[in-house]
């Protein structure tokens, strides 16, 4: 057991609502919503928290109250009408079904969405101050429209109740209407709901006073604000406690939800949804001292990713729940796991933001490290026992071939690993050497426990070859061994060093170094984080429109901000056509890509990140003796069925992860689950 877990566990009670123990998961937005509705997809997500032992889990992050604040984006959920009551009642079956409460979070977007979607009605605001994120223009709304929303909110909050969920709260953070009329950044009014703080709170009272006369007073209500904008011309601290005091002294919450920070732009984006550049809790100190101010419950959320932390904060009395929502994402047994004694077994959050990266481009929430999460109606958190024993082999202790080793011991089955190095872990490795990426580490380390309880036999600094593989007769043979780094197309490209070698410490450059990424992701950045820390002088050219261009909203604005800080230079536009020696230095033609015109640079070295080839050697000495010819049928993936073989007829033969194409952490581990939960 972790120090203080017995604080974790124990039941916290809020107006006659008891909730089984301080672990909560906060509102948020997975991008699961159809039609408007939290329907199957999303409510067996929040399911599975419940069956893990959460205590509350909330959702519907954004969850919008009227019609001119669409939930369209981002695929939320609308309470702007009575079609959703019978989904909430279904929401709140299925998770009451498993011990856990269940609550929402409501919310006008105000200016903080887009105007072109959905209704097509123009976004609203305090006052039309547009906003850097969603790069909108809002209308000032007028009196007669703030009374309108009133009673929109009001309406929504009856159907919450309506719908047997267990409680709301309202977002008064990241930017939403609430706080749009409380913050100064946003909020010129002169008028009773503009000027002094007094008057930038009335339209909040305004709001929660009809939502509680919609409810009534038995009903729990709470509030998510933020603790400090940490924004120039923004609500400070004090601004903060004193609205925290002030609506919980006025009995219209009953808990208050508290983070730090605002989501104005993207630097601030980034920093309300801490990465793994953060450390863990930065912002519980605001929780504590709103708590010291307060008679109600205070919770917080905001980069808890472990146990430890958690159990801390509540122990020591800063807040009465704390939100691991991230680490829920990653594990969502993980209080059922610590009440068994079993926190090994936690598969921890790592703060990669691929998460919530991925719902800012309009994808759906996946983790970066366990594949089933928002897939649980065909993926497995619990694998369960094969009918039939087989021999399995896997070559690469890369994260997809620990997790097709993992799932396959966990079902049973005799399984031998080979790896080529004598470390687990393949590119991750290298990925976790680039300045404040490190935290990727924790991925293989988790798999490489697993792998070991489960008694996978794991052979390391064996390079297999096809006469190693077919000696142990194997039934089916996973090769995940990964990629190679690319040297591109540019003539002169056995001149160029790759971002891998110079991380993993093959290449050391100095002096002027041109960083050139072909792929967007976090390669290039991170190796110029690196070689300008070490006193290069460094430019970083793309062929994209920006440097990083595919990595998300919590992680490029930190790659942006280091560079930045260390004064390199980041170019883009530029395709790199060719690099020749002049004297003891290099020479690099750039050529721009919208206008055609050719630059060159000399410099000591040239460094690029072209993705990887896959390593196939291997495959390629055993995929013409196998029953299948190395073919993964794709019908039988997608539709959840065993791949078409009869035992005894020789040895099945699949790739996964890099080994097929580059792609990223996340797909290796889904190709490698998918295939052998199955087998």
């Amino acid at each position: 057991m972790i120090a203080n877990a017995d604080a974790l566990l124990k039941p916290l009670t809020i107006k006659g609502l008891t909730i089984r123990n301080r672990v909560m998961s906060t509102s948020h937005a997975p991008g699961y919503g159809k039609d408007g509705k939290p329907q199957e997809r999303y409510q067996l997500y929040h399911a599975e928290k419940a069956k893990g032992g959460i205590g509350l889990t909330m959702f519907g992050g954004s969850s919008s109250v009227a019609l001119d604040s669409p939930a369209a984006p981002w695929n939320q959920i609308s309470v702007a009408d009575d079609s959703v009551i019978p989904y909430f009642q279904q929401f709140a079956e299925r998770v009451h079904e498993h011990g856990a409460k269940l609550m929402i979070q409501l919310t006008h977007m105000g200016r903080r969405t887009k105007w072109d979607t959905e209704n097509w009605f123009p976004t609203v605001s305090a006052s039309a101050m547009r906003e850097p994120a969603s790069r909108t223009v809002p209308k000032a709304l007028e009196k007669a429209e703030i009374r309108r929303i009133v009673r929109d909110f009001a309406a929504a909050a009856r159907r919450c109740k309506e719908g047997g969920l267990d409680g709301f709260e309202i977002s008064a953070a990241h930017g939403h209407l609430v706080d749009q009329f409380w913050s100064p950044s946003s909020n010129i009014r002169t008028d009773e709901y503009g000027g002094s703080l007094e008057n930038r709170m009335r339209f909040g009272i305004e709001v929660l006073t009809a939502m509680r006369e919609a409810v009534g007073d038995d009903y729990v209500m709470g509030m998510r604000m933020s603790g400090d904008e940490m924004l120039a011309g923004g609500l400070s601290h004090e601004d903060c406690v004193a609205i925290a005091s002030e609506y919980a002294r006025r009995g219209l919450v009953d808990f208050l939800n508290v983070i730090g920070g605002q989501a104005r732009d993207h630097i601030a984006h980034a920093i309300s949804l801490p990465n793994m550049s953060f450390p863990v809790a930065p912002f519980l100190s605001l929780a504590s001292a709103i708590k010291r101010e307060v008679d109600v419950a205070v919770f917080h959320a905001q980069r808890v990713t472990d146990l430890a932390t958690g159990a801390r904060a509540v122990a020591e009395g800063h807040v009465d729940m704390i939100a691991m929502t991230r680490a829920h994402i990653a594990d969502p047994h993980l209080v059922k796991k610590l009440s068994e004694g079993r926190a090994d077994d936690i598969r921890q959050c790592v703060g990669a933001g691929y998460c919530i990266d991925r719902i800012y481009v309009g994808g759906d929430a996946l983790c970066i490290q366990n594949a089933a999460t928002g897939r649980e109606a065909t993926m497995p958190h619990v694998i369960a026992k094969a009918e039939r024993r087989r021999k399995i082999v896997v070559v690469g202790a890369g994260p997809g071939g620990l997790e097709a080793a993992r799932v396959a011991a966990e079902r049973g089955h005799a399984v031998v690993l080979f790896e080529k190095d004598k470390l687990v872990g393949g590119q991750v490795n290298i990925a976790a050497k680039a300045t404040w990426r490190e935290a990727l580490s924790g991925i293989p380390r988790w798999l490489h426990g697993q792998v070991v309880k489960q008694g996978v036999d794991l052979r390391l600094g064996v390079a297999a070859t096809p006469e190693m593989v077919l000696a142990e007769r194997p039934d089916v043979v996973i090769l995940a061994t990964g990629g190679r780094a690319s040297k591109g197309h540019a003539r002169g490209a056995d001149r160029i060093a790759t971002t891998a070698e110079v991380l993993a410490g093959d290449v050391e450059p100095t002096g002027t170094v041109l960083v050139y990424d072909e792929i967007g992701g976090h390669n290039a950045a991170s190796t110029a984080e690196v070689l300008a820390k070490r006193g290069c002088l460094v430019e970083v050219a793309t062929h994209d429109r920006m440097v990083a261009e595919e990595v998300g909203t919590t992680n490029q604005p930190i790659h942006m901000r280091e560079l930045y800080k260390l004064g390199v230079v980041m170019t883009p536009n530029m395709e790199l056509m060719e690099v020749y020696p002049e004297g003891n230095r290099l020479v690099a033609v750039l050529r721009n890509t919208m206008t055609d015109a050719e630059e060159e640079r000399l410099v000591d070295r040239v460094v690029a990140d072209y993705g990887t080839l896959p390593v196939d050697t291997l495959y390629r000495g055993l995929a013409e003796g196998s029953v299948n010819e190395g073919l993964t049928d794709q019908a039988a993936i997608v539709a959840g069925r065993p791949q078409p073989w009869e035992d005894g007829k020789g040895y099945q033969l699949h790739r996964i992860g890099d080994a097929l194409t580059g792609r990223n952490i996340h797909a290796a581990l889904y190709d490698a689950l998918r295939l052998v939960k199955d087998m």
